[in-house]
């Protein structure tokens, strides 16, 4: 699994907060290198003249007066005191530092160790070459804890204001892209009305501007479509029915003729039906919150007339759909003929749902021929003659406009072979809360 954000969106926030948080990791490591340990080596030298001080007469063998000894050791604040004296005041909560304890083992040429404790003040431990076993305890005073916590404090607010900077200028940036977005979803359901605000940078106003030119061009074409398609209707429907009244005006004698010229009519009427109904846009704007078992069962109740057995198994209850009622009868009618057309046998359709995948399920199944595996997808082209497999003809656009209609709901089409025999076909529908 990627943990890496796949949104212009999430990268922006993303590539800004990883590069604040280099620069902040990259100024850490400078001041450390460059600030604090410069002035923690020039701490560790004075310290280390003050405990050569402390052991002058251990180890140079001059003799200090004892008043003089009194009196640097009240001014300075060190005290020399045994290991258990040094626990009993601290020594154990004092954390070790190598690198100390190496340049104070420079310094003193031997071996020294180095604690500090944090507090107010900060106190210096150190275990001098001069003197195993006892420690000498250096207050600091001015140099305290605070100002560590002060740094610290700085360093974080700064990168979380700076994330936060980097936050809101992703999402100012990526605000036009995210309504772009949301605009050609609008656009790909048949909501062709959306028009987007041009603002932003020049490169968005740019794509802004040929969206809105796109959207307004696929507006006419739909609206050249709509057109057409009346008048293809119009035009071809009128010809058909004087052609038909003419048939029914024929005399007795050329009925062998007159049953051929009416079937050959009422087929060709059920093609221009089929291509009307391909080239109907469904958009989300006709689309309603409906209830998927009734629609089905009134569909089942209505193709019974066709003498044919046809069990309904409906789910106990269904999540409602947002759909176009007079759409999604086509689909379910047309899944419901097509079962008809293609097997003898009863016809199974059952309704369920996914929780999981939060989907309504419709399913037919009929007890047919099937369809070559090779051909289960290629079947939903338009004018793909897929019937021949099961025997018969069609004008090819059933399946089409099945997958067309089904499309505009947000949902998807499939069709399986069954093992026991026959076609199963599936639609997917996104359920609503």
């Amino acid at each position: 699994m990627s943990f890496f954000p796949r949104s212009a969106f999430g990268q922006t926030v993303f590539f800004v907060g990883a590069l604040l948080l280099i620069n902040q990791i990259v100024s850490y490591i400078t001041v450390t290198l460059y600030v604090f340990k410069p002035t923690f080596e020039q701490v560790n030298l004075m310290l280390a003249k003050q405990v050569k001080t402390v052991f002058i007469d251990w180890e140079e063998g001059v003799e200090v007066n004892k008043e003089l000894s009194e009196k640097f050791f009240e001014i300075t604040g060190i005290e020399v005191m045994t290991q258990r004296q040094a626990y009993m005041n601290g020594l154990e909560k004092a954390k070790e530092y190598s690198l100390l304890s190496k340049s104070m083992s420079e310094q003193l040429n031997g071996s020294a160790r180095v604690r500090i404790s944090q507090g107010d003040p900060v106190v210096y431990w150190v275990e001098a070459p001069q003197a195993p076993g006892y420690w000498v305890r250096v207050p600091l005073t001015g140099f305290s804890e605070t100002k560590m916590e002060f740094l610290i404090f700085y360093l974080s607010s700064i990168g979380f204001l700076s994330v936060l900077g980097g936050w809101w200028f992703a999402r100012h940036l990526n605000r036009p892209l995210k309504a772009l977005q949301t605009a050609a979803g609008r656009v790909g359901v048949g909501d062709f009305s959306t028009r987007l605000v041009e603002r932003g940078s020049t490169e968005v106003v740019e794509v802004t501007q040929a969206f809105n030119k796109m959207s307004k061009g696929i507006a006419e074409l739909e609206n050249d479509r709509r057109l057409l398609m009346a008048g293809v209707s119009h035009d071809l429907r009128t010809p058909l029915t004087r052609i038909r009244l003419a048939t029914e005006m024929m005399s007795d004698e050329e009925d062998y003729l007159k049953e051929g010229i009416v079937d050959d009519i009422e087929d060709m009427n059920a093609i221009i039906d089929q291509f009307i109904e391909y080239l109907r846009h469904h958009n989300s704007g006709e689309m309603h919150l409906e209830d998927l078992n009734s629609l089905v069962s009134e569909v089942v109740h209505a193709e019974q007339q066709h003498q044919r057995e046809i069990n309904l198994f409906a789910a106990e209850t269904l999540p409602k759909v947002m759909m176009n009622m007079v759409a999604l009868k086509r689909v379910v009618t047309n899944m419901i003929e097509n079962a008809i057309r293609y097997s003898d046998e009863a016809i199974d359709v059952t309704t369920a749902y996914n929780p999981r995948k939060k989907l309504v399920i419709v399913t037919v199944k009929d007890r047919g021929p099937g369809i070559p595996e090779a051909e289960l997808e290629s079947v939903f082209e338009p004018f793909k003659q897929g019937d021949q497999a099961r025997g018969s003809e069609g004008s090819g656009l059933g399946l089409a406009i099945i997958k067309r209609i089904v499309a505009t709901h947000g949902g998807t089409v499939k069709l399986r072979n069954r093992k026991e025999g026959g076609l199963s076909a599936e639609v997917y529908l996104p359920a609503q809360a």
